[in-house]
C-alpha cells in the first residue's frame, strides 16, 4: 500500500516544521553513520550498508533482513535511514492495521516497478511478529524472487514467531540494548543539534544519570524524558533541567507517552535482584514502589515467575508453583487486595534457598545447540512405529527402562557430538541436594563418562 495523499502532505508538513514533531522523531539520524550504538550491523559490507546502495548490486543483490530487538534500539530508525538514503523504492506497512491484500497490493506494484522502470522496491514491515502464518506465507514468493527486498521488524524472538520459510530466506540480524554511552551521547546530540533544543537548556550531570536509569537502553524513552523535562524548565524559566524537575515531569510524561508502563523496569530489576539477593526487606521495599506507582500486577507476577526459575529452581520446587499461584490469583482479584499475594510470594522467593542451576544448565546446552553439537538421533531412540522403521535400524536395541529391576538402562541417550556433556550441574542449597545425589546417581549407572 503506497502512502496516501495526507500521509505525504503529513510528512511534507514535517519537513517544513520539524518542531511540530516530537524530539525523538526529529533526531531521527539521516544516515546509518549517525546510527547510535549497532556497530555490529554497521561495518563495511553489511547487509544494511548494501541496502542502501553501498556495494555492488546484481545477482549478489541486498538480501532482505530481520531486525530482531528491544523497543527503542533503532529497528524504525534503520528502516527510515534506509527509506532516506536509498534510490529504490520504498513502502512501509505496519502488521497492526495491513493485511494479505494490502501485502499483495505492495507486492504487485513492486512487479510493476521492476518490470516497467527497473525500480527495486524495499518494504519495510513492522511488527511483523503480529502477522498469522497465512499472513507472512503471501511474503515468500516476492522474498524469494526478490520482487521485493524485505526489512521486517520485530521484538519477539522470530523463531518462535516468524515462519521458518520466511527465517531461511531473510538474513537475521539481532539488535542490542544500547549502552549507557550511547544514550548518553543522543541525549548529548539532542540538546545541541538544531533539529533538537538548540542549546536552550542545559543537563546538569546528576539530571543526565537519572535520564540514563530512567532510559533502560531505549532512545525512545530517553528522547521523550528529555523533551517533556526541559520543556518544563522553560515554562519554569530555568537555565538548565534541574534533577527535581526530572523526577515531577517523568512522572506525568510516563502517563502520557507510555501507556504500557515499561517505565518501571530500573525498579523491576532492583525488585528481582533484592529476592536472588535473598534481601526480603529491600525486595518488598521496591514491591511497594511498583505497587504505589499504578503498576500492572500481571507485571509484577510475571517477574516472579521468571525469577522462580532463573534464580531458585530445584533449591525449592515449591517457587515456582507459588509464583505461578500468585500469578492466577492477581489476575482474578486484581488492586488492591493483590498487593497481599504478591507480598506472599515475593517473602517466599527472597527467603527461599537460591540455585542457578537450571538457567545455567539450559543457557549451556543451547550454546552447544548454537555451535552445531547435535548431530543425528542414535538410531535406537528414532521413531519405530511405522511401516519400514527396522529396515532402517531405528528403534532396533532401545532398552525399556521399566524392564529393567532399578528402572534406568544403561545406553547412550545424547547425538554422539555431545554424549558427555554434563549441562545440570546441581548445587547442595536447600531441596536441590536431593537432585545432586539423584542425578550422580543417575549418571553412574547410565554408564556416562565425567566429562
Amino acid at each position: 500500500m503506497e502512502p496516501d495523499l495526507f500521509t505525504a502532505a503529513a510528512e511534507e508538513r514535517q519537513e517544513k516544521d520539524p518542531a511540530g514533531s516530537p524530539l525523538a522523531v526529529r533526531m531521527r539520524p539521516r544516515t546509518l553513520d549517525e546510527v547510535v550504538g549497532q556497530q555490529h550491523l554497521l561495518k563495511p559490507g553489511s547487509p544494511l550498508r548494501r541496502l542502501v546502495g553501498e556495494g555492488s548490486g546484481g545477482p549478489a543483490g541486498p538480501s532482505s533482513v530481520i531486525l530482531w530487538g528491544p523497543p527503542g534500539t533503532g529497528k524504525t530508525t534503520l528502516a527510515y535511514v534506509v527509506s532516506k538514503a536509498t534510490n529504490k523504492r520504498f513502502v512501509e506497512l505496519s502488521a497492526i492495521t495491513a493485511g494479505v491484500k494490502e501485502v499483495r497490493a505492495v507486492i504487485e506494484g513492486a512487479r510493476r516497478a521492476t518490470g516497467g522502470f527497473g525500480k527495486e522496491t524495499v518494504l519495510f514491515l513492522d511488527e511483523i511478529h503480529r502477522f498469522s502464518k497465512a499472513q507472512q506465507d503471501s511474503l515468500l514468493p516476492a522474498v524469494e524472487n526478490r520482487w521485493v527486498t524485505l526489512i521486517a521488524a520485530t521484538t519477539e524472538n522470530p523463531y518462535f514467531s516468524i515462519i521458518s520459510p520466511l527465517l531461511s530466506r531473510s538474513l537475521l540480524l539481532t539488535l542490542e540494548p544500547l549502552t549507557d554511552d550511547d544514550v548518553r551521547g543522543l541525549l548529548k546530540r539532542a540538546l545541541s543539534d538544531e533539529r533538537g533544543l538548540k542549546d536552550a537548556v542545559a543537563l546538569p550531570e546528576d539530571t543526565e544519570d537519572h535520564l540514563l536509569r530512567i532510559a533502560g537502553g531505549d532512545a525512545r524513552r530517553a528522547l521523550t524524558a528529555l523533551e517533556a523535562a526541559a520543556g518544563a524548565a522553560l515554562d519554569k524559566g530555568e537555565p538548565e533541567v534541574t534533577l527535581t524537575t526530572l523526577e515531577e515531569t517523568v512522572d506525568r510524561a510516563a502517563v502520557k507517552y507510555d501507556r504500557d508502563g515499561d517505565q518501571h523496569y530500573d525498579v523491576a530489576s532492583a525488585l528481582i535482584k533484592s529476592i536472588r539477593g535473598s534481601d526480603v526487606d529491600a525486595a518488598l521495599h521496591y514491591l511497594a514502589r511498583m505497587i504505589e506507582a499504578g503498576e500492572d500486577p500481571r507485571f509484577i507476577a510475571r517477574r516472579l515467575m521468571i525469577s522462580a526459575s532463573e534464580d531458585i529452581g530445584l533449591a525449592d520446587p515449591n517457587a515456582l508453583p507459588t509464583a505461578v499461584a500468585a500469578a492466577q490469583a492477581v489476575a482474578m482479584i486484581g488492586f488492591p487486595e493483590a498487593a497481599l499475594t504478591l507480598s506472599h510470594a515475593t517473602i517466599a522467593l527472597a527467603l527461599a534457598p537460591k540455585s542457578n542451576a537450571a538457567t545455567m544448565a539450559i543457557g549451556a546446552a543451547m550454546e552447544d545447540v548454537r555451535k552445531g553439537l547435535a548431530g543425528p538421533v542414535p538410531p535406537h531412540l528414532r521413531d519405530g512405529h511405522y511401516k519400514g522403521a527396522a529396515k532402517l535400524g531405528h528403534a532396533q536395541g532401545y532398552v525399556y527402562p521399566h524392564d529393567l529391576p532399578e528402572g534406568i538402562a544403561e545406553q547412550q541417550y545424547a547425538p554422539d557430538a555431545i554424549k558427555d556433556r554434563e549441562y545440570y550441574e546441581p548445587t547442595r542449597h536447600g531441596a536441590e541436594a536431593r537432585y545432586a545425589d539423584a542425578v550422580e546417581w543417575t549418571r553412574k549407572h547410565l554408564g556416562r563418562k565425567r566429562s
